[in-house]
């Protein structure tokens, strides 16, 4: 969101981002934008969700704009009444196939609530656009006549900024995983940690989320988190980690992890913007084969790709990349092709489609 808001704002909008305050919400840092917090008695389940868009929608009758956009359902129906009230168009903004998470696919009840809301404004949207080229087509399956645009969501190219600043893997004295993200069913993080004393690495898990205790108490279980022959031990959590900070741990790692398990169609079809940070820093990763990053992994072979989450397929994976735990031959031409790949698949190439799609549509009023 905030290289959208950002790149938005830089073609010369004026741009408001309205987001919700969370009890371990950092504080916000100035941005070429407008942002605001709404804040509420709830935090998850239903009662949230009532909450929210209720705070929302009252927010946004106190507001003028050209056009309102929302990212993702949850802030679907509020900003659309808006944009219905003030006569303006209403952007859909599909960050992810959202009836499709693992959370709302394993309660019926609950999936079919949102695909009624996902029904009922996708027809209702005057600009549509998602993440990847699969998730387009489907949404373009689902809703015949409403077709969406792609805006990948890659990181800027920083390949001038110290930040992302290429290292010498080898001259690392262990190798370094690197997890970022929630820590969520179905994230391949449980079969990373039981594949993990048979990979001479270390792993640094940086993220919080709904399975974060059970992760660490696996971690303890399998003595992990002791200290031995990796001085703060082999899996390392960090919890919430800001994003310039993150950047660098990400330039100091060796292998990056970006794991699925095919718990539904939004993470099948997913295009994870993990995928193009590790891509940025020039590191190599290890990643579920599913299909969008199949292709890409055609283009650019910038990844190791592992048809299941089996520990053993993980481990013999990662030994490709790190015979004897250091960056091999195989290792160095996946790098090699990282910093060929970067410069294309960055956000200055995206934001050109997004700002154009903005641009068309408002133009077209």
């Amino acid at each position: 969101m905030q290289r959208i808001c950002g790149s938005l704002a830089q073609a010369g909008y004026a741009v408001l981002l309205v987001g919700w305050q969370r009890p371990g919400s950092v504080p916000l840092a100035p941005q070429p934008y407008a942002q605001h917090r709404l804040r509420g008695w709830f935090q998850h389940g239903k009662l949230f969700y009532l909450e929210y868009n209720l705070r929302l929608l009252l927010y946004l009758l106190g507001q003028r704009a050209a056009a309102w956009a929302c990212a993702d359902l949850d802030a679907a129906l509020p900003t659309w009444l808006r944009a219905r009230l003030g006569g303006q168009p209403f952007v859909y903004d599909a960050h992810e196939l959202f009836t499709e998470v693992p959370e709302v696919v394993a309660r019926p009840r609950v999936q079919r609530a949102w695909q009624w809301v996902e029904n009922f404004v996708v027809p209702r949207a005057q600009l549509r656009y998602t993440v990847g080229p699969a998730l387009a087509r489907l949404f373009a399956q689902r809703h015949p006549g409403c077709p969406f645009g792609v805006v990948r969501n890659v990181p800027i190219n920083e390949t001038q900024v110290s930040d992302y600043q290429l290292l010498d893997k080898s001259a690392n004295p262990a190798s370094t995983l690197l997890y970022q993200g929630a820590l969520n069913v179905g994230r391949g993080l449980a079969e990373l940690l039981a594949a993990l004393p048979q990979v001479p690495a270390r792993l640094v898990i940086c993220g919080e989320g709904d399975c974060s205790a059970a992760l660490r108490q696996q971690a303890a279980r399998l003595g992990l988190l002791a200290a031995g022959a990796y001085p703060g031990g082999q899996a390392e959590f960090r919890g919430y980690v800001l994003p310039a900070e993150l950047r660098v741990l990400t330039a100091q790692a060796t292998v990056g992890i970006m794991l699925l398990e095919n718990t539904g169609l939004s993470y099948y079809y997913s295009l994870a913007n993990k995928f193009f940070d590790y891509v940025q820093a020039g590191i190599p990763q290890l990643c579920i084969d599913f299909p969008e990053y199949r292709a890409l992994n055609e283009q650019y072979e910038v990844a190791e790709l592992v048809p299941d989450l089996h520990p053993a397929t993980l481990a013999a994976a990662l030994a490709r990349l790190l015979p004897g735990g250091q960056p091999g031959p195989h290792y160095h031409r996946l790098a090699a092709n990282c910093r060929r790949a970067r410069a294309e698949w960055s956000w200055q190439q995206e934001a050109k489609t997004l700002v154009q799609l903005y641009a068309d549509l408002l133009n077209a009023r």
